[in-house]
This record gives C-alpha cells, structure tokens and sequence, in this order.
C-alpha cells in the first residue's frame, strides 16, 4: 500500500549555507563545499526559513519512505563534514613482520609494504579530498582526514582491503591495517 504523503523538516546549521536546485543539494561551509545529487530518489525540496528545510514524498510505498531518513542523514553528514570535517585513525596489527607504511603524494598515496613479509608493494590511492599522514604521537598509526564522510570511510575501507590475508586461517593471522577511532577534525564545543 502507498503512503500518499510523508515529509521530514531537517534542522541546518547556522555556519552553513545550504542551496538546493532541483534534487541536487550543495553545502558550503568554512572548511568547503559540498556537492551531492539525489536524482535518483523522488523527493521534493522546499526552503521553509534560512534554518529549515522540508522533504516531501509523495505516493510511496514503505522502501521509498526509508530513504527520506537517509537523505536527512546525507545532507546533515554534509554539513557536519564542511564544519568539522572527519577523522579516521587506523592501527597496524602484525604479530612477527611489521608492517611498513610509506606516506607519498603528499598524503595522497600510501605504499604498504612488508605485509606478511611478502615483497608486494601495495598502493593505494585516497580519494579525491582526503589525505593520509602517520601520526605523531602513536606508532604505526595511520590519520585519515577530509569533509566528506563517504570518501573518508571508503578510503579507510580501501586501506583495510587491502591487507586481507588470503589462503591462511584468518582466525590467527590477524595481521592487517584497521579502524581504531572514528571522529571529527574539530571538536564540538560542549
């Protein structure tokens, strides 16, 4: 059965500027601009002050009313990413090689070596807006920083995969680069 009309009101922040043209929604904020498109959901947009926004649905069945959560939810990572931006930390695990990271491209890049002890060199590219550095103050600690929450975690996801071991039991190997700490750039006020 359809649901004939659902809306959602999304609160905005105050240090953002969000425009909306069509189903696409653009974010800017101190820190960038974000830019995402939702042609493929029928939803409607409407500005209801400079601090609200309203989705409207209408004629829907109960898996296109799920994605109105989902698209609050996209839009208020946006605004929390040109605001604070993400922090990925990751962990190296080894129980005897150590794995050695190489940080290039000024942070764009990140060659892994020494995985297992094979000679593979594995790269792997960040995505477009996020950059990688090993920290300073925690060995073999790898920091993932950008403003969009997707390109941050999938970066990091990239980095994971490609540590996986293969043809062992990976109940004891556990050997590999993991997500040790999920946060923001800045940190809000309290």
């Amino acid at each position: 059965m359809k649901t004939i009309h659902a809306s959602r009101v999304l609160a905005l922040f105050e240090a953002v500027e969000v425009k909306t043209s069509g189903r696409s929604i653009t974010v800017k904020g101190p820190r960038g601009t974000l830019k995402r498109n939702f042609n493929h959901i029928r939803l409607e947009f409407t500005r209801l002050s400079k601090s609200k926004l309203r989705l409207d649905l209408w004629f829907a069945t109960s898996k296109e009313l799920a994605c109105i959560r989902t698209v609050c939810s996209h839009i208020t990572n946006m605004m929390i990413g040109v605001t604070r931006g993400y922090r990925y930390k990751m962990r190296s695990v080894y129980a005897h090689f150590p794995i050695n990271c190489a940080i290039t491209e000024s942070g764009g890049v990140i060659d892994i070596r020494n995985f297992l002890g094979e000679k593979f060199v594995r790269q792997v590219k960040m995505l477009e807006g996020v950059t990688v550095a090993a920290s300073q103050k925690q060995k073999d600690e790898l920091i993932l920083e950008g403003n969009d929450l997707e390109l941050v975690s999938k970066s990091a996801a990239l980095i994971q995969q490609s540590t996986t071991v293969k043809r062992k039991d990976i109940r004891k190997f556990l050997d590999g680069i993991y997500v040790s700490e999920k946060g923001n750039i800045v940190e809000a006020e309290a």
